[in-house]
């Protein structure tokens, strides 16, 4: 074993490769295995791959539960929402500052947990000194100082890796345009809280047909992403048209020329199959004199 290491290492990682992430070494050495099965041993008639297959079968098998492979660490979260382990930061949600967080640090990811529910992963960074920030993390914040999320380090890095696409930087302009820098840029926030209840996909979508209609809604945002979800046709739903946008002074917008707004499923209650209530109006005429005389007497006895 020592020696099949030691001749993997000199033969596919000197140099070293370089990487990005751990990820992508993996996705290397894991592609490199598939070739080294084909690989045949001086004085062996068949391949490496071919042994093994031939070997399956007489291995144990695996246990039920994971080996967990990972430690365990309590690092306390800072003021900026980030937690320091070996040298390297990472973000974490906001209402944790100020706490202690239990952390499972692996070979290729590190999780934190809260209790035994995980909130936050990240990727292992290897690098002394850098740091991996999720956006999502600092929304609560970024929502009472919105002024703050066009510099935001988090936002930097959620462009990056392709988390905040064209249709989010569109939504985001036409909000702006709309509102203003500051109400446009939380009317962006509100809309990236609502990732953390549907799907990103839904809502790329939806943020589509908003700007395709001239509304930059949160509510409209939402509505159309779970029309998405369900898969709602233009046929099923109903089509409302010359509907205009209430903009921040309290004026009416005026929506697009030829947009239409579709609205939800027009939801239509079956007919009451009891049988009517009989007219009880001749019961009331015929009760009237009655309680008129009724009231009489009490005003007599109380007199």
């Amino acid at each position: 074993m020592e020696h099949e290491g030691g001749r993997f290492r000199r033969k596919h990682l000197v140099p070293p490769p370089a990487v990005d992430s751990l990820a992508e070494l993996n996705e290397r050495l894991a592609a490199i295995d598939i070739a080294e099965d084909a690989r045949h041993i001086h004085g062996r008639p068949t391949s490496i791959g071919f042994d093994f297959e031939a070997e399956r079968e007489r291995l144990r098998p695996l246990p039920a539960d994971d080996y967990d492979c990972g430690i365990d660490l309590t690092p306390v979260v800072a003021r900026n929402s980030r937690i320091t382990v070996r040298q390297c930061y990472y973000s974490v949600p906001a209402k944790f500052i100020g706490t202690k967080v239990r952390v499972k640090l692996r070979a290729n990811e590190l999780w934190v947990l809260d209790g035994r529910k995980v909130v936050a992963r990240h990727p292992r960074l290897t690098r002394r000194y850098t740091y991996h920030d999720f956006l999502d993390h600092y929304l609560e914040i970024l929502l009472v100082k919105p002024g703050a999320f066009a510099g935001a380090s988090a936002l930097a890095q959620a462009r990056a890796e392709g988390g905040f696409t064209k249709v989010h930087e569109a939504f985001w302009a036409a909000a702006k345009a709309r509102a203003g820098d500051r109400e446009g840029t939380r009317m962006l926030i509100e809309v990236l809280l609502l990732h953390r209840q549907l799907p990103p996909e839904a809502l790329v979508t939806a943020m589509e047909t908003c700007l395709r209609v001239g509304s930059v809604s949160t509510d409209m945002v939402a509505i159309e992403a779970r029309k998405a979800m369900e898969g709602t046709d233009a046929d099923d739903a109903e089509l409302l048209s010359d509907v205009g946008e209430a903009a921040p002074d309290g004026s009416t917008a005026t929506p697009a020329a030829g947009a239409q707004v579709i609205s939800l499923h027009a939801r239509r209650l079956p007919p009451d199959p009891r049988p009517a209530l009989p007219d009880m109006s001749k019961y009331d005429r015929l009760l009237s004199p009655v309680a008129s005389r009724d009231s009489q007497t009490q005003k007599g006895h109380g007199a």
